[in-house]
């Protein structure tokens, strides 16, 4: 049984799972609380059931149409991930036996409760996308400043810790400055997201580029772990919703590089045959057979590139 959720000017359907009660959407990922305190015995601590959808999100609108899998892939790559990186995540089990209810196991994972920090920490190794666009500007990105001769897609000689402040759902984050990261966390806690965010971008660059995929830029959130007080990374991590990745063989600076995401749900939206307007206030239409199975073929590409694993 599911019930519709007005969350931020969409419906979702949220599961009804025994033992977890429903406490938030996203325009992705559902989140569950234990409702049964074996539960959190079981866990051996306060924690939070995320569960990622098969939904799909294109200028600032949650479509009506849904990709396949893309929950499980997002979910599955995380967990890739997690197991890459050397730093504290909020996974807690990932499976039945772990405590995941069968009905969303695949596509959800238990997680450690963290009171999640304001900033959405975002580390660029090459220049494109928002940051190219104040580039053409003022020379600079978040205000730091950069060489002349720049073109769309250009490698940087550093990887910069570029954040952003978390908008509501429908809005678009906004670009911050460093400075501005420090006002609102204070100086240690903004050095170590800093520190952090391109610690994991250095590691999952190098990850990603022997696979034959170039990890241009990503965003990852950090929380506070409410039982052990340590930063945490959190939410989804590296995955194509989070991250702009680049096939290799065809990267070319000076122009837009095709990404692994959902980049073929843009080009048809803007495109004369959805006739839709993205200035309008109108929501979305839905989306062609055809335009479904070539983003979810993509996502499930991403994947498999960099597991080197078959997705089931």
């Amino acid at each position: 049984m599911t019930e519709g959720i007005p969350t931020g000017g969409f419906e979702t359907e949220t599961l009804d799972l025994p033992g977890w009660t429903h406490v938030y959407s996203g325009k992705v990922r559902d989140l569950y609380v234990p409702a049964d305190e074996a539960i959190t015995e079981k866990i051996g601590q306060e924690c939070v059931l995320v569960v990622a959808s098969d939904r799909i999100s294109a200028y600032d609108h949650v479509l009506s149409s849904e990709i396949p899998d893309k929950g499980r892939v997002l979910t599955q790559l995380s967990l890739w991930w997690f197991d890459q990186l050397d730093v504290e995540h909020h996974v807690l089990a990932s499976t039945v036996d772990g405590g995941v209810p069968a009905a969303v196991e695949g596509r959800a994972m238990i997680c450690k409760k963290l009171d999640m920090f304001p900033v959405e920490c975002i580390a660029r190794g090459y220049l494109t996308g928002s940051g190219l666009a104040e580039y053409k500007v003022s020379r600079t990105v978040c205000d730091i400043p950069l060489p002349e001769g720049l073109v769309d897609g250009s490698r940087l000689e550093k990887a910069l810790f570029t954040p952003s402040a978390k908008a509501e759902v429908g809005e678009h984050d906004i670009n911050i400055t460093y400075d501005d990261v420090v006002a609102m966390v204070g100086d240690d806690i903004a050095a170590r997201l800093s520190e952090l965010t391109l610690k994991i971008y250095t590691r999952a660059e190098e990850i990603a580029r022997e696979r034959g995929i170039i990890l241009a830029d990503t965003k990852v959130e950090f929380g506070i772990d409410a039982a052990t007080g340590v930063i945490t990374l959190g939410d989804e991590v590296l995955t194509p919703d989070s991250s702009r990745f680049w096939d290799a063989s065809t990267y070319a600076p000076g122009q837009s590089q095709p990404s692994y995401d959902k980049q073929y749900v843009r080009d048809w939206l803007t495109s004369a045959e959805s006739g839709w307007d993205k200035s309008s206030d109108t929501p979305p239409p839905a989306l062609p057979a055809e335009v479904v199975e070539r983003t979810r073929a993509r996502y499930v590409e991403a994947y498999e590139k960099l597991t080197g694993r078959t997705f089931a």
